[in-house]
């Protein structure tokens, strides 16, 4: 493979993009401003949208195990979880309502 050759003039590598969350190159102090808070906002979005899905599998799961008594006990947990990330536009409210109706036909059909 010619580009795993030593002193390849085409290193993968080469080509990597520079990580600009570690250091921003905002030179005027609101852009610095805002590149910090952007990096909060990215942090907190990531840990809701991993909760939403997390909140999800578990409803998945139990419906999986046919425990419709678990599953029904972690739609509550979900339901409000989806409905709260859709409100602040984590989510499309689309595809909340489209998991929430998924999963509780899902659950319906274990009875």
């Amino acid at each position: 493979m010619i580009d795993a050759r030593k002193g390849s003039r085409h290193n993968p590598q080469s080509f990597s993009k520079p990580d600009y969350r570690s250091n921003p190159l905002a030179n005027i102090k609101s852009a610095k401003k805002r590149a910090r808070q952007s990096e909060q906002h990215r942090q907190r979005n990531a840990s809701a949208r991993s909760m939403v899905r997390t909140a999800i599998k578990n409803v998945v799961k139990a419906i999986e195990a046919k425990d419709k008594a678990k599953a029904e006990a972690a739609m509550k947990i979900a339901e409000p979880v989806m409905d709260r990330y859709a409100a602040r536009g984590l989510i499309h409210k689309n595809k909340a309502a489209r998991h929430k109706s998924r999963l509780t036909a899902h659950i319906k059909a274990l009875a």
